[in-house]
């Protein structure tokens, strides 16, 4: 398979700082070798994006911060995934921070409408990404990425790089959840996701809630695009991530559910974000991030 691989060193949409180095450290546990020791071609590997650290820009929209700069380097990485999936290759972008989301799902949206392909997310996220400007409360953008890229929120957000919702919200299937805003619940219900939350994987068991999410696929999708937050995990496996909550999903499971979603031949593109090496420990999370998506990618254990 050809991979384009698509470092996006981007902080702006959280309130800590790192994760604008978590490209860098999956670069450096040596993601390159290990897809090209599967089999795949690196087509690219490169930044699509040149910005100034958060520290020189303006906060602007206290419920949108940093929105211009975000909007910016987003209208840049839908561009470039945009042209990576209309070549029929697989877009693997690396975070920074989930407001890259943005850009990855415009991209994909694009490309699939010119396709006559209906593609839908697996979200892997301890969060919900569902707040708007008028439910946000801190105003961190990568906390209303999915929101806006399902059609609500902030217009500036929903428009971005073409005009309209880049991914229809029932297409859209959530696993890990264990924190989530009242308002951003309800928005999240009306707007027709489906979700399984940690009290999901604890009383059905895991194995079957990888089967109810390639079930949920099967039946509506011909494309998945796979966006994992590392802070899905606990992190006692994954230190290296700026919002650490405690009862997450293991190891095992995360990597669980990428050989899964291999196996089921609908992925073909993913991002792993919010690896943050300021809070690892020996760069530990960045290693696990490569396991995943090599797991992902076509690996197996025998």
């Amino acid at each position: 398979m050809n991979i384009h691989i698509l470092e996006m060193p981007l902080d702006f949409g959280a309130s800590r700082h790192g994760s604008d180095m978590g490209p860098s450290a999956i670069r450096l546990a040596g993601l390159k070798e290990r897809l090209e020791g599967l089999g795949h071609k690196t087509v690219r590997y490169f930044s699509p994006i040149q910005i100034n650290p958060q520290e020189y820009e303006a906060v602007g929209n206290p419920k949108a911060k940093y929105l211009s700069p975000i909007l910016k380097a987003n209208e840049q990485l839908a561009a470039e995934v945009e042209r990576a999936a209309g070549a029929g290759d697989f877009p693997l972008i690396l975070g920074g921070d989930h407001s890259i989301a943005l850009g990855s799902l415009a991209g994909l949206s694009a490309s699939y409408k010119k396709q006559g392909k209906t593609f839908g997310v697996l979200y892997v996220d301890a969060h919900g990404d569902f707040n708007t400007d008028e439910t946000s409360p801190t105003g961190n953008i990568h906390g209303e990425c999915m929101a806006a890229s399902c059609g609500y929120g902030l217009s500036a957000l929903v428009n971005l790089y073409e005009s309209g919702r880049k991914v229809d919200p029932k297409n859209v299937c959530y696993v890990g959840l264990r924190d989530v805003d009242a308002d951003e619940r309800e928005l999240m219900k009306k707007a027709g996701v489906t979700a399984f939350t940690m009290t999901d994987i604890d009383r059905l068991g895991f194995n079957e809630v990888v089967r109810r999410v390639l079930a949920f696929f099967r039946e509506k999708v011909e494309i998945v695009h796979v966006s994992f937050d590392m802070d899905c995990l606990d992190p006692m496996f994954a230190p290296g991530t700026g919002y650490q909550l405690n009862a997450g999903m293991t190891t095992r499971e995360a990597l669980l559910l990428m050989e899964e979603m291999s196996e089921s031949g609908f992925v073909r593109s993913a991002e792993i974000v919010e690896v943050n090496p300021v809070l690892d420990v020996r760069n530990q999370t960045a290693s696990l991030a490569v396991d995943l998506v090599s797991r992902l990618l076509g690996e197996k254990l025998f």
